[in-house]
């Protein structure tokens, strides 16, 4: 299976292929962590996204919907409904739709199994690739401890995490200002902060070794807002990303070939004026 990991750096934006006027399609697209309900979901990239690609089946790997800020505040602008238009006018056309529920939108576990107007609610999927490849597909909130044994600490790290985005979000409105791209505080702080590279390492061993244990080549998951794709002790790990900070997805091309699409970078985005996130 051949695996691309797409940059900024290496493809110009301006020959970037979807943005012709048919849309871009790929074989399977696998999503998550796009947080609709609240300020700091990148709702216009991800329509963007949709417009310019197309494909037979979508993966929605969890949190896509943000139960937990929802429940405390709402917040859900015409952007945010036109994801969910633009989507359902997808499958209605023929494409297939599997959702399989994070921790953010875990109401939706309750329907495991049922189809709304032809969306697939599941808790996890397995994805074979047109090369005869098998890939586990989970959101991987089950191989976090923080939020399986410590709910109230993982509350308390989802505030911390919307007080990051909106630094993040006033650093870029001054980038802006100063003529730089889009560039994601939080994300480089994940890479650098001692204690965040060890849980994302743990994270990666831990879902890996579900992979091994079902018996499957690979697996494709969210929940930690870092994208990656490597081989870890003989198993394909990927992790699609998010829409709150990277705006990155997976897509899988007809050959079976895999990829990271960076949206936000291959698109040059200007950044979204600052705004208060709500607690």
């Amino acid at each position: 299976m051949a695996i691309t990991s797409t940059s900024a750096e290496s493809t110009p934006w301006t020959a970037w292929p979807g943005l012709s006027a048919r849309p871009t399609r790929y074989r399977s697209i696998f999503i998550s962590d796009i947080h609709l309900g609240t300020r700091g979901c990148k709702a216009d990239y991800l329509l963007d996204f949709i417009k310019h690609t197309d494909c037979e089946t979508l993966y929605l790997v969890g949190d896509i919907v943000d139960g937990w800020r929802m429940k405390r505040t709402w917040y859900w602008p015409q952007a945010h409904n036109d994801v969910v238009q633009k989507l359902l006018r997808k499958v209605r056309k023929g494409m297939r739709l599997v959702y399989v529920p994070g921790n953010h939108d875990e109401f939706l576990r309750d329907y495991q199994g049922v189809h709304f107007g032809g969306v697939e609610v599941t808790k996890e999927a397995v994805h074979e690739t047109a090369d005869g490849k098998r890939l586990l597909v989970i959101h991987g909130d089950e191989f976090d401890g923080v939020v399986k044994y410590a709910r109230w600490l993982a509350l308390l790290g989802d505030w911390a995490y919307v007080t990051m985005l909106q630094v993040n979000t006033w650093f870029n409105y001054l980038r802006r200002k100063l003529g730089f791209g889009y560039w994601s505080l939080s994300a480089y702080l994940k890479h650098r902060v001692k204690n965040a590279v060890q849980f994302i390492s743990n994270f990666e061993e831990a879902v890996v070794a579900e992979a091994k244990r079902q018996g499957v080549d690979g697996v494709v998951c969210g929940h930690i807002h870092c994208a990656e794709m490597r081989m870890i002790d003989g198993v394909l790990y990927i992790n699609d990303g998010d829409w709150v900070e990277s705006c990155t997805a997976l897509v899988e091309h007809m050959d079976g070939r895999l990829e990271i699409l960076p949206w936000a970078e291959l698109r040059a985005f200007p950044m979204l004026e600052p705004v208060t996130v709500a607690a």
